[in-house]
């Protein structure tokens, strides 16, 4: 069966530092920036301006400024899931189990593939070569897949909870893991492919996600 349980999966260790599963530094980036729980990677030299990213990467915002930016659903998801993180941080009081993301990762044999959706309409993809796409929200031909992978996906968010652990290395070959950027943390799931492909929770998030993953290629393809 699918792994939805919150203790630790036997097969993973918790990770002492942000995980490297690439060999190329910026997939490295790229990937650890998907999962919004290190502000820290976030900064890019400035937080002074009144910018929405701003105003979560700085630790003396007001809440309520922090909170505007949470509750935007015209702002970027993962901004949105960095605001939440704060408010959670500072003591504030959150939302529970509003959607913002979901990250899948398949280690293969060149290495791990990682898709990621978020409610904006954003995809990242990163091959197991370390290539990365990029699709910011408006692509049409990707946004039923997108509704159906969060759509699926907030069912499995209602009958879970949340991650209150560091954030996990990779999973291992023959697994594949389910992480959900939500308000009030990440939820994850993981478990062997055939089996998760086969759970009534993790089926269908498994089955848009490839979906997702087929239109992905194919646009890259196209553009290149």
């Amino acid at each position: 069966m699918a792994w939805w349980k919150k203790e630790t999966p036997k097969p993973s260790v918790a990770a002492p530092s942000l995980p490297a599963p690439y060999k190329d530094g910026p997939a490295n980036h790229v990937y650890n920036l998907l999962f919004c729980d290190d502000p820290e990677i976030w900064r890019n030299g400035t937080t002074s301006d009144g910018s929405a990213l701003a105003v979560v990467l700085r630790e003396d915002s007001a809440p309520a400024d922090v909170r505007r930016v949470a509750d935007d659903e015209a702002v970027e998801s993962r901004i949105r899931a960095l605001a939440f993180n704060w408010l959670r941080r500072h003591g504030q009081a959150v939302p529970a189990k509003t959607l913002l993301g979901t990250v899948v990762e398949v280690p293969l044999q060149g290495g791990l593939d990682t898709l990621a959706a978020f409610g904006d309409g954003g995809v990242r993809y990163i091959n197991q070569s370390g290539k990365i796409g990029v699709f910011d929200g408006g692509v049409a031909a990707l946004q039923p897949t997108i509704d159906a992978l969060l759509a699926a996906s907030r069912v499995l968010v209602g009958k879970i909870g949340p991650w209150e652990k560091p954030r996990l290395n990779p999973p291992k070959a023959g697994n594949v893991r389910l992480t959900f950027l939500v308000s009030d943390g990440l939820y994850f799931g993981e478990g062997p492919y055939a089996d998760l492909a086969r759970d009534g929770l993790g089926g269908p998030v498994l089955a848009a996600a490839r979906q997702l993953l087929e239109q992905v290629v194919a646009l890259s393809t196209r553009k290149s």
